[in-house]
């Protein structure tokens, strides 16, 4: 008996499958806050009334506070459940049958996701053995197909980042182009392109507060780009899908820049420490500008993983990345949980040598 069947492009699509394990554990594994949201936020949770809750939410208001806090005005800015939904309504609103998508690669994997619901081509662009941004292969890739190119800036998994100077360049080169800079990693680079917004007509800002913030459960990012564009991408936003719940916490949070600067200061402290700890160990790592580093484990990846996971803390194997065999990436959280990371990966190395499983 035959059955309904999805369109071509969904058979074909590849899929995500979030790693599974012990969330209770030390969670070095997803770049998320590894301690805690604004205690800001929690109070604006707890006064949250039962009538509160009957209610459809109203993004508006935060969005102009949003906008606010970015320096940009409300119609340049688009609350979305996340950076993901954000990622798929800009695929959905501008990738059409004969567009490409341009992507450097290794980088977030929901990029390709999305787009490859579509009926656009991906087009990956390798970046170079050091994983440097791969500027010159990416501006030569440009064609007039090219509808959509997609830079994570920092990039995940690797930490590299592209120069303001190189993102200007490659939107000049693109006018027909939506250039997306994701900027999830904002906080631990501090350098950042969202006041071109408005000044390049092409360019599009994502920010997300499930990082520094520390409000991943909750689902809200953000887009950042001129009014002409953004019309299109709210066409195919569902009017409630950032919650009233989200809304309530990221209010909180904004008007809390104290405990963020915190927080932010902490990682970026435990980032020089760990980053020389892994120097000590004799560890090749990647230079990075966020709250993780890609570590070359070898063939012993796996074995490594388990170890870490047997201690309580998880890291994210991305040996399947474009380029990235027997590397994993590591979250940096505050000193007191890089030194308990340290602690594992000397048991680890030292099981290596006496052959006796850590």
């Amino acid at each position: 008996m035959s059955e309904p069947q999805p369109r071509a492009r969904v058979k074909q699509m590849p899929e995500y499958h979030p790693p599974l394990g012990n969330r209770d554990s030390l969670r070095l594994d997803f770049n998320e806050n590894t301690l805690a949201c604004s205690p800001a936020v929690l109070e604006a949770l707890r006064n949250i009334s039962a009538a509160d809750l009957t209610r459809y939410p109203e993004r508006e208001p935060v969005e102009a506070l949003a906008a606010k806090h970015l320096g940009l005005r409300p119609e340049q800015v688009i609350l979305t459940n996340g950076v993901d939904e954000a990622i798929h309504i800009l695929c959905q609103a501008f990738l059409d049958q004969g567009d490409e998508l341009l992507l450097p690669v290794p980088t977030y994997t929901m990029y390709e996701i999305y787009a490859s619901s579509t009926d656009a081509t991906i087009c990956r662009v390798p970046a170079g053995p050091d994983f440097s941004f791969p500027y010159k292969s990416l501006l030569t890739s440009i064609s007039p197909k090219t509808k959509l190119i997609a830079i994570a800036n920092p990039n995940s998994p690797t930490g590299s980042v592209a120069t303001r100077e190189q993102i200007i360049a490659i939107a000049q080169a693109a006018p027909q182009s939506v250039i997306l800079v994701d900027e999830a990693y904002f906080h631990f680079y501090g350098q950042t392109v969202i006041d071109l917004v408005g000044q390049l007509p092409n360019l599009i800002v994502a920010r997300t507060f499930s990082k520094a913030y520390g409000l991943a459960s909750l689902r809200i990012g953000l887009l950042a780009g001129p009014e002409s564009l953004l019309k299109w991408t709210r066409r195919v936003l569902s009017p409630y899908s950032v919650n009233s719940i989200a809304l309530t916490a990221l209010t909180a949070a904004l008007n809390d820049q104290s405990y963020l600067n915190w927080y932010v200061a902490q990682v970026k402290q435990a980032r020089v420490d760990f980053l020389a700890a892994l120097t000590q160990l004799d560890l090749q790592y990647w230079p990075t500008e966020a709250n993780f580093v890609l570590v070359d484990i070898g063939t012993a990846h796996k074995e490594f993983c388990a170890s870490m996971r047997n201690h309580g803390i998880l890291v994210r194997d991305r040996s399947a990345d474009p380029g990235c065999d027997g590397l994993v990436r590591i979250t940096i959280g505050t000193h007191e949980q890089m030194q308990q990371a340290v602690a594992a990966i000397q048991q680890f190395k030292a099981s290596q040598f006496t052959g006796v499983s850590a």
